[in-house]
């Protein structure tokens, strides 16, 4: 039979110590919560920390931000230096530019025209030669000799002419006196008149003989200057020979041979029709510096239908030999001059959206930059009030001054000049030239007269405002004014 077990009563006692395991321990409890506590402050600082940081990275960068404008608007309402210049009013020419070719006004390759050895060579290369100046010899016994050959062949035809004479007289007498035939008495008369055609062809040959005897002879044809020899003395020459001798230049005057294009000659010639020589100027490569002054001579008169271009010739003095055979050029063909121009620098010119301006330096406060715009953009932002610089470093007052921005049509280009159209700014009145990028309208400057342009060698010195001698040249090239830039044109004319 199976055994019976017997189930004991679980005391009171094993219960709770068994339920102890499952109801945790009493004293581990606080420890768990002061570290979840512990943790959650630590989250709390750290959040709190990054917000501090942040709000103190923007406070300082407002602080800077606000120390940085005062210091510009301070900056902006000190009085900025600048470089003026005076406005003139002068006579400025206006004239087509182009590029041009010096020219000899006359240019002789030198042949031997008589066959010989060349004995000597009477000048020295490039040196200025005279019209009619012996330049080389050939040797002239040949020549001579063929000359009295020819003296002598007169002298024996004469002789017999003189008895071919005699003879028709006798034969025409006794013709008369019926003693020949009159075919007799004709061929001596006939006789006599071939003898006196011996003589006409014999003194014919003496001048030939002269004639080859003075080419033996080299002389100059033109005032000019002597190139380099082709033959040195001692060699044999020839008359027709494709090896010349020497080659001669005229200098003075010059030439300038230089092309327009068609469009530009009916102001040409509406100029020439006035009677004035029109002056031509010649200049260097670089077009900075003046070389020569002449005259228009003429235009060539047919146009060159490849490049739509005609031909024109000027004549130069030349009295300084400044110009040489073949030397480019930059020409200006002053066509008249525009009096009371109004001319400033170009350098004082700006350009904004609104079109060109200038700053004109008036006496009086400026806005310090609280009131200003800048020329052509927005109105400058407000700024605090700055300290006074209406003083100087020992305290006295000081005159104060200011830019005000003034548009501007800008009507051609001269060099460093530019002439602008009139009633935007008067004569004598001060512009900036120098220092218009810290400039706004209205804003208080320190003006002080700028220094002159460097007057390149040989240039004549500059005429004073109102005062400019006719003729005299600028710098540069005339250009039409585009709205875009101040650049130079080339062939425009300008008004």
């Amino acid at each position: 039979m199976p055994e019976t077990k017997h189930l004991e009563p679980v005391g009171t006692a094993d219960i709770d110590t068994s339920s102890s395991r499952y109801s945790g321990h009493p004293a581990r409890e606080p420890a768990a919560a002061r570290g979840s506590r512990r943790r959650l402050m630590i989250v709390v600082l750290v959040i709190l920390a990054v917000a501090g940081f942040v709000s103190w990275r923007i406070y300082s960068g407002r602080q800077a931000a606000q120390a940085e404008a005062a210091k510009s608007a301070a900056a902006a309402s000190r009085p900025v230096p600048v470089q003026v210049a005076a406005v003139q009013q002068r006579t400025v020419p206006v004239y087509l530019t182009a590029l041009g070719t010096v020219t000899a006004y006359n240019t002789v390759v030198v042949n031997a025209r008589v066959s010989g050895q060349l004995l000597r060579v009477n000048f020295r290369e490039g040196q200025n030669v005279r019209k009619g100046q012996l330049l080389m010899e050939i040797d002239p016994a040949p020549y001579k000799a063929a000359l009295d050959q020819a003296i002598g062949q007169l002298a024996k035809d004469q002789a017999n002419q003189s008895n071919m004479a005699a003879e028709s007289q006798r034969y025409t007498a006794l013709f008369n006196a019926g003693v020949v035939s009159k075919e007799t008495q004709q061929l001596q008369v006939s006789n006599e008149g071939q003898a006196a055609g011996a003589i006409k062809a014999d003194q014919a040959a003496i001048e030939a003989a002269r004639v080859n005897l003075n080419y033996t002879r080299i002389t100059s044809p033109i005032d000019g200057v002597v190139g380099l020899r082709q033959v040195d003395p001692g060699n044999i020459v020839n008359a027709g020979s494709n090896t010349s001798l020497v080659v001669l230049t005229q200098i003075h005057p010059i030439a300038i041979i230089f092309t327009l294009p068609e469009d530009q000659l009916p102001q040409v010639q509406s100029a020439m029709k006035s009677g004035k020589p029109l002056v031509v100027e010649a200049y260097d490569r670089n077009d900075a510096h003046k070389i020569a002054s002449g005259t228009l001579l003429t235009i060539d008169n047919e146009i060159d239908t490849t490049t739509g271009t005609a031909k024109l010739k000027a004549v130069f003095d030349n009295a300084d030999n400044a110009l040489f055979a073949n030397q480019f050029v930059n020409v200006r063909l002053v066509l008249n001059e525009r009096p009371n121009a109004i001319v400033v620098p170009t350098a004082a010119i700006g350009t904004g959206t609104q079109g060109d301006f200038v700053f004109v330096v008036k006496p009086g406060a400026g806005a310090g930059g609280k009131r200003g715009k800048k020329p052509g953009g927005a109105p400058a932002a407000d700024a605090p009030p700055a300290a006074d610089a209406s003083s100087g470093k020992d305290g006295k007052p000081r005159d104060q001054f200011h830019a005000e921005t003034v548009l501007v049509h800008v009507d051609f280009v001269i060099g460093t000049n530019s002439v602008l159209a009139d009633g935007a700014v008067q004569p004598g009145q001060q512009v900036v030239v120098d220092g218009q990028e810290k400039l706004v309208d209205g804003g208080s400057v320190t003006p002080q007269q700028a220094r002159p342009p460097a007057r390149p060698a040989g240039a004549p010195p500059a005429a004073a405002a109102g005062a400019t001698p006719a003729g005299a040249a600028p710098e540069a090239t005339p250009a039409p004014h585009s709205g875009k830039g101040h650049g130079q044109g080339q062939g425009k004319a300008q008004p």
